[in-house]
């Protein structure tokens, strides 16, 4: 779609109308589909055309007269999903969006046709995307805090089902975020070095805001990498306690059948011992092992062993 933006009104336009020589302003969202079919009316070279289609990795770039800007956008939601890419192209009278249809924008531009949202210059509509794009990141990264802090709780009260699996799915999580604000905030600072001064200097102001709170973003999900990898060390360190807990009670059950197979080997030997002939020489052994057994237990409960 083409819309015309005079001054905070959206007008649908169409491709024909669009003149970059003009200082009539043009708003473009199209699809990678479309891209091929438009991109010589919109002076997009074939730098960038291939950028567009082939590019892999969030970046900005900056040429003479025009910026261009490439987004790996995950589903906040649900992170690990493939993530979503849009390429902005932007010059002084002309934004393009290219997607797969993307809400984001297309709820920005109905909105602000319908006059919920006011917008009187490109950048500012640049501005708008950027923001709208993570004003809802706080509230995710918070749900996230909630799981590794739900994970500790666990470990406290013993609800360790799937435990490590859940470790590695969050740092998966804060990994991919890690990546994408570290981009993100490059590409924040580059818009705000402004040097084809496409954006103007109001309207930058709202950009070192928005490169605060990509760079506070940035740093919190450092902190909750840090705090997957407190949880994981207090995981580790409580299955260590649990295999020492096992081992020592391995330990005082061989400490106390040790004496016992003393007496097995002792009797074992093929030798004509004095008890053999004795009547009662079978019960005594029977009660000298049990009362071994006894006092080992008694011990062992007095000293706290197990």
């Amino acid at each position: 779609m083409i819309y015309s933006l005079n001054n905070d009104s959206l007008m649908e336009d169409t491709i024909d109308n669009i003149n970059l020589n003009n200082s009539k302003q043009f708003i473009c969202v199209i699809t990678f589909e479309q891209l091929e079919s438009v991109a010589e009316k919109l002076n997009i070279n074939e730098k960038i055309f291939y950028e567009c289609l082939n590019g892999r990795s969030s970046k900005f770039e900056s040429y003479e007269g025009f910026d261009y800007i490439s987004l790996k956008i995950p589903m906040i939601n649900d992170i690990l999903k493939h993530s979503k890419k849009v390429c902005i192209f932007f010059t002084k009278n002309l934004l393009v969006f290219i997607s797969d249809k993307y809400t984001i924008i297309d709820d920005i531009i109905t909105k602000t046709k319908s006059g919920e949202i006011k917008c009187t210059s490109l950048n500012k509509m640049l501005y708008i995307f950027f923001d709208r794009l993570t004003s809802e990141d706080t509230y995710s990264i918070e749900n996230i805090e909630q799981e590794i802090t739900d994970l500790e709780d666990g470990l406290i009260t013993s609800k360790k089902d799937d435990y490590l699996n859940k470790i590695i799915i969050l740092r998966k999580k804060l990994l991919k975020l890690k990546r994408y604000y570290e981009r993100f905030l490059n590409i924040a600072e580059s818009i705000e070095e402004n040097d084809n001064e496409l954006i103007d200097k109001k309207t930058i102001k709202y950009f070192r805001m928005f490169t605060n709170r990509i760079s506070r973003l940035y740093q919190s999900v450092n902190n909750l990498r840090d705090y997957v990898t407190q949880v994981r060390e207090a995981y580790q360190a409580q299955m260590d306690i649990n295999q020492n807990t096992l081992m020592k009670l391995f330990t005082v059950v061989t400490t106390i059948f040790l004496p016992l197979t003393l007496i097995v080997g002792w009797y074992g030997m093929n030798f004509n011992m004095p008890e053999y002939s004795l009547s009662y020489g079978y019960p005594v052994v029977i009660a000298i092992c049990i009362s071994i057994v006894i006092l080992c237990v008694v011990w062992f409960k007095k000293n706290e062993w197990f």
